[in-house]
């Protein structure tokens, strides 16, 4: 937490009146780890695909000193920390999750996981019972650090944006409040970024302006803010840069999934055959979570060999995403691993969806940094305008060119 926030946030504020909880496992991928094999305490863990095109999916506070974060390329991360200890993501974080969510449930109903190590929780209802959200957070953090061996990290505010910030504001291990006698006051000291929807090329944008703090962005009108980065996104910035967020804390629905296979006409004999349908297949899977308002965190390859023997891999990647591009990578890197005999189905699902809405600023403006995401946009535009056969990967083109 930044000393020059702490009049601002802390956990000896008050919390009066303001009940929106956000409960953010630190490091969770790596805390789990080690949690199970404690010789671990105080090494710069890396969770991360160890192949060719593997990523980083988590890492330890001590390993992010030397540069490495999730979804960084796991080669460079051993560029950065040679001496680093890599590990493939082989623990149940899914069990764990689930335990912690538990937790949280006993003390309201009204939980909303944004992926398996972060949920909002709205106490209001709670406080008459057990007492006021400072003392649900302490009893949270107690628990599940005695029951897991993991920490978590809560931020209590008025409204979720400003719960998140307040949390990241007290990472790791920590408990940030804000109270709604200072929540613009520390809102407004906070860099662009730490708004939601705010990528570079946004910030580009506003930076021309002489924008560099939320507070720069408050003080604009939603007229001045449209003319650099259009309507919808001036609107957005307008409310968030006064922390004007009525979303609501929407307790967990039953868990949906997302999902295209195909079986081959004959056996795919080798990655040149199955490839290109495991791309489209990423891509039909991304298309239809955005047409729906999802996003996924979850990836599951499915194969089916000659002898009709069925697999399953899976995978949890650093943040949820509706990019097929994102999706592909993960599963393509799942399939080559798994592919030991000529194919006879292949699939590829994603899961542990969340609304795309709470993802953050990756998604929540349609700005991700790599620009997929704007990609394929455009075809889904031009699919459902011209039908499916608008657009093709070049790869596809090939093959029907040689046909």
């Amino acid at each position: 937490m930044a000393n020059d926030l702490d009049e601002y946030i802390g956990p000896h504020l008050s919390d009066e009146g303001i009940a929106i909880m956000h409960v953010d496992m630190d490091a969770f991928f790596a805390s789990v780890e080690i949690a199970r094999d404690p010789s671990l305490r105080g090494k710069p863990v890396i969770i991360a695909g160890l192949g060719p095109r593997g990523v980083v999916s988590a890492a330890s506070y001590e390993a992010r000193e030397y540069g490495v974060h999730s979804a960084l390329p796991t080669g460079i991360a051993r560029r950065r920390c040679p001496n680093g200890v890599f590990m493939k993501p082989t623990a149940p974080y899914g069990e764990v999750s689930r335990a912690v969510m538990a937790i949280f449930r006993e003390y309201t109903p009204h939980v909303q996981p944004i992926s398996v190590d972060e949920a909002f929780l709205d106490v209001s209802g709670a406080r008459r019972l057990i007492g006021p959200p400072a003392r649900i957070a302490r009893d949270i953090r107690a628990r599940v650090n005695a029951e897991h061996g993991i920490t978590c990290t809560v931020g209590i505010a008025s409204t979720k944006f400003m719960a998140k910030l307040a949390s990241e504001a007290a990472k790791p291990d920590g408990l940030g409040i804000v109270p709604r006698a200072t929540e613009l006051e520390f809102l407004h000291r906070l860099p662009i970024r730490a708004v939601w929807g705010i990528g570079e090329k946004t910030a580009q944008k506003l930076g021309r302006l002489g924008m560099r703090t939320v507070g720069d962005i408050a003080r604009l009108s939603t007229d001045s803010l449209a003319a650099s980065v259009g309507t919808a996104s001036a609107e957005h910035l307008y409310a968030l840069s006064r922390n004007i967020d009525p979303r609501p804390v929407r307790p967990e629905r039953v868990e949906k999934s997302i999902s295209n296979e195909t079986t081959f006409g004959h056996d795919a004999p080798d990655a040149a055959a199955w490839g290109p349908t495991l791309l489209e297949l990423s891509r039909k899977v991304a298309s239809r979570a955005r047409a729906a308002g999802w996003a996924g965190r979850g990836v599951t390859v499915k194969i089916r060999f000659g002898d009709f023997r069925t697999i399953t891999r899976s995978r949890m990647l650093p943040a949820p995403t509706d990019v097929g591009h994102e999706i592909h990578a993960v599963a393509r890197e799942l399939a080559d691993a798994a592919a030991t005999a000529p194919v006879r189905l292949i699939g590829v699902k994603l899961d542990h969806l969340v609304e795309a809405s709470a993802v953050g600023r990756q998604v929540a403006l349609g700005e991700p940094e790599h620009g997929w995401r704007d990609i394929e946009t455009a075809i889904d535009v031009a699919t459902a305008k011209f039908g499916k056969g608008a657009v093709r990967s070049a790869g596809r083109l090939r093959r029907s060119d040689s046909d």
